[in-house]
């Protein structure tokens, strides 16, 4: 890679896909929005390095949902890495989501950044939860790679978002997350999704982002579960060798009769 050009990263999350390709989630077409985001990322005039799946990829947890992504990804012809999401089947992706392009490593290098994916799942709950193995191996592979500017992905956001149910689902843990983050100079981004829609912080020089999902999006700061209008999308991320990086949030036109007077899903 040439030394001034960055690495390309595209953040695709909660695709919520099903086995039966004609279902709908909430009025959404999952597969549907979901394959109108990857011909968008196809058709990019700087197609990304990577892609980076950050979990509820699948609502039914079947075998055949996974399956179909993994087919897409190595068609697409984009490296791939992933993490689970609360509405995933975890033993199941790990059977099904290891092929020519997508991954299973947790950890890895790409140009010049170290990245490090973790499993916030809690197994039959909705909110998520980092355990103590997980937050040492945190730590480890930090350590391992101090000069390397470092990328961490999970699912739950470990920041109220303002909505006071979907704030019942967060991270529970989220001081041991920073307490362990803060101690790592290198580390420069943190990438989740779970809440279906833009959001970003700073928090001692680490930034936060939430990004939307590539079906319905939640209507931001209401207390009750709400649909938004607004378009599904993806992150990209330009991650530049001098430790530096730009991102924005693409959205995709996709019409489709929305189920706004749902309270839940």
């Amino acid at each position: 890679m040439d030394r001034l050009s960055p690495l390309v990263v595209a953040q695709i999350t909660d695709l919520h896909l099903f086995a039966e390709q004609e279902r709908c989630l909430l009025g959404i077409p999952t597969v549907e929005s979901w394959k109108t985001v990857f011909d968008q990322v196809e058709r990019l005039q700087r197609r990304p390095d990577l892609l980076l799946l950050t979990g509820d990829l699948s609502q039914d947890g079947k075998a055949e949902s996974y399956q179909m992504l993994v087919e897409a990804v190595n068609t697409l012809g984009i490296p791939a890495y992933w993490l689970p999401g609360n509405h995933d089947n975890l033993p199941v992706m790990e059977q099904v989501m290891d092929d020519r392009l997508i991954s299973p490593e947790k950890s890895f290098l790409a140009g010049d950044w170290h990245f490090v994916l973790l499993n916030s799942q809690v197994v039959g709950c909705v909110h998520g939860n980092l355990t103590p193995t997980t937050l040492n191996w945190l730590d480890q592979e930090l350590a391992t790679y101090p000069d390397k500017p470092t990328l961490v992905a999970l699912h739950h956001h470990p920041f109220l978002v303002g909505s006071a149910w979907l704030d019942g689902s967060c991270l529970q843990n989220p001081d041991d997350l920073f307490a362990v983050l803060e101690q790592h100079p290198q580390v420069k981004l943190v990438l989740f999704g779970h809440i279906h829609q833009e959001f970003s912080v700073w928090r001692n020089s680490i930034q936060y982002f939430g990004t939307p999902s590539t079906c319905i999006q939640f209507e931001p700061h209401s207390d009750d579960f709400a649909l938004d209008h607004a378009d599904p999308g993806f992150r990209l991320l330009y991650l530049y060798p001098d430790e530096t990086w730009w991102t924005t949030v693409e959205r995709i036109e996709f019409a489709a009769q929305m189920d706004l007077a749902a309270t839940g899903y």
